[in-house]
């Protein structure tokens, strides 16, 4: 299938003219194939010969005498993929706009040369074995939009380059071993930004992430800091996964009213109340394993999958969410592990089969019984020392509160 960019390039003459290619690409091409082979299973390169016109081989789009797209690989479901290395004769196809590999063996690093071609769109290596560093000079493409390595062995850190792109709208760096600090992006067409299961760290900059982003995971990497600033101006988000970091602070009670459909903070260092503003529609939120504290409040009955588990709640149970959960609105409610210390439900009551309840480990006995996660552990309630303590923090708290006021 001709990639739409391509297409669109092509509609741009008013007649397509067969021309002869351009020997500098041809021989790229060349260069090229003798990097790779098909992996057993393949037969990807079968129509790359040479003795023929290479604008007809299998990937190789052209705009007259110039190569403008290069698909490697067999886009099919199932295929086994490439083998080899990328060759630096990449960069002398200086009219690529788009140049792809298909998940497979390629290995060695991302060649330097790429930063040769001034009109490079769209970059995407993913599901290969690259490594070594990312290649600061990727900076100098200018009108790169789309930038794909995940699911290789990448190492080093994101070059701050990268994040001075002005086109760039997608950035999909996850699954490598990539660390030291986020880099700030100046894109203001970014939508999205997955950087997850890496090893970065530090904290974010205040104006690092753009309000367009729409798409931002984070999870499994070692960063730390407070984000409610960050959070609280990127309003058009439908997809939020910080999980799995050290991130600290509270978080702004307007990310309840963003278009998310998923919001993941578990396992986090996050703490304070939970206060939304408005009633929540989020589908599934997911705050479990923090240090939130106060009581839970009833804006949140709205939310179909909702993880409250591990943390300082206090309180009763708001009613609305028992109703809630009841008519089978809530789906899953854990609220495990908190300092709870009542809810309102017929004991004898029957919890509708879609639905999934855990009140064990809480400063009260669970009125029903319960499937708790294997996780939440045997015991039925917390013992009555740790929520007396809890409760004379509570006071203190308080009290030293009233006296600085």
């Amino acid at each position: 299938m001709i990639p739409f960019f391509v297409f669109f390039l092509l509609l741009q003459n008013s007649f397509f003219v067969h021309a002869i290619l351009d020997p500098i690409d041809f021989l790229a091409l060349q260069a090229i194939r003798k990097g790779l082979d098909d992996l057993p299973g393949s037969n990807y390169f079968a129509s790359w010969d040479f003795t023929s016109e290479p604008c007809n081989f299998a990937g190789v789009y052209c705009d007259g005498d110039k190569v403008i797209a290069l698909n490697l690989g067999d886009p099919r479901a199932g295929s086994p993929g490439l083998t080899g290395n990328l060759d630096p004769s990449i960069g002398k196809l200086s009219a690529l706009a788009e140049f792809t590999v298909v998940p497979g063996r390629i290995t060695g690093a991302l060649p330097e040369s790429f930063s040769q071609l001034k009109n490079l769109r769209f970059l995407g290596v993913s599901r290969n074995f690259l490594s070594g560093d990312i290649p600061a000079s990727l900076g100098l493409l200018r009108e790169l939009q789309t930038l794909d390595l995940s699911f290789n062995q990448l190492t080093g850190s994101i070059p701050w380059a990268i994040g001075a792109l002005p086109a760039l709208s997608n950035i999909i760096l996850c699954h490598n071993h990539l660390s030291g600090s986020i880099p700030p992006f100046v894109s203001q067409r970014l939508t999205r930004l997955d950087l997850k299961h890496n090893s970065l760290s530090g904290t974010l900059l205040l104006n690092s992430l753009p309000s367009s982003l729409q798409y931002l995971s984070l999870s499994w990497n070692q960063l730390t800091g407070p984000v409610d600033y960050q959070l609280s101006r990127l309003n058009q988000l439908n997809y939020l996964d910080l999980s799995l970091n050290q991130f600290t602070g509270c978080i702004p009670g307007i990310l309840f009213t963003f278009p998310l459909t998923n919001l993941q903070l578990q396992r986090n260092l996050f703490s304070g109340p939970v206060l939304p503003i408005s009633q929540v529609t989020i589908p599934t939120v997911d705050i479990s394993f923090n240090r939130f504290f106060g009581e839970i409040s009833p804006l949140l009955s709205n939310v179909e999958n909702l993880y409250l588990n591990n943390n300082r709640f206090t309180g009763q149970v708001p009613a609305v969410l028992v109703e809630r959960l009841l008519s089978a609105g809530i789906q899953v409610l854990y609220l495990q592990h908190n300092f709870l210390t009542g809810i309102e439900i017929n004991p004898r009551v029957e919890i509708p089969v879609s639905s999934s309840l855990c009140l064990q480990y809480n400063c009260m006995i669970p009125p029903v019984e319960t499937a708790c996660p294997l996780k939440a552990g045997k015991q039925k309630s917390r013992p009555t020392n740790q929520c007396v303590e809890w409760k004379r923090q509570k006071s203190e708290k308080t009290n030293n509160n009233i006296t600085m006021a």
